[in-house]
């Protein structure tokens, strides 16, 4: 029975290391969420599960490490290996239309990217760059297209939509 307790309490050591995980957990959660929204609100292709998912995921990849007691050598390939699989994520969101030359997709690549480094970060227990980097990333996200004077087509290439060769 307490190997069975062992198994079910989610590797987590007491209560203060419970507490921890669950205010990253929900920060990662709420942090997402506001770059997820954002995205849907604009209808881009991946929207609020999406960013929700990467953000959330990446924490939890952080947290399961260094609750296991991993040193920075190993947290450092973690996070290496997180980078790169997103980077793979963000790809599959890249399209070129071939009859226009255009790339449309960078802007989703890049904000699945930065959900990644705001789920890292959030990991790491570095909340306050978390919800920085999520500040700035709806900001430019919601009104940098306003600067650039383009209006907002729905398409999702910010400032990419000119690649023509």
């Amino acid at each position: 029975m307490e190997l069975l307790w062992q198994e079910l309490s989610f590797g987590i050591a007491d209560s203060r290391q419970l507490v921890i995980f669950a205010v990253r957990l929900l920060a990662s959660t709420i942090l997402g969420a506001a770059i997820g929204f954002e995205r849907e609100r604009a209808g881009k292709p991946a929207g609020l599960r999406t960013h929700l998912l990467v953000t959330v995921g990446t924490t939890v990849f952080v947290l399961a490490c260094t609750g296991f007691g991993m040193n920075s050598d190993g947290l450092s390939r973690l996070i290496q290996g997180i980078v790169t699989g997103i980077g793979f994520i963000g790809a599959g969101s890249i399209l070129k239309i071939n009859e226009d030359r255009e790339v449309q997709g960078l802007t989703t690549a890049a904000g699945i990217w930065m959900a990644a480094a705001v789920g890292v970060s959030v990991g790491l227990g570095m909340l306050g760059l978390a919800l920085m980097a999520t500040v700035l990333s709806v900001i430019v996200l919601s009104f940098v297209i306003r600067l650039e004077g383009k209006p907002d087509d729905g398409r999702d290439n910010g400032s990419e939509s000119s690649n023509k060769e």
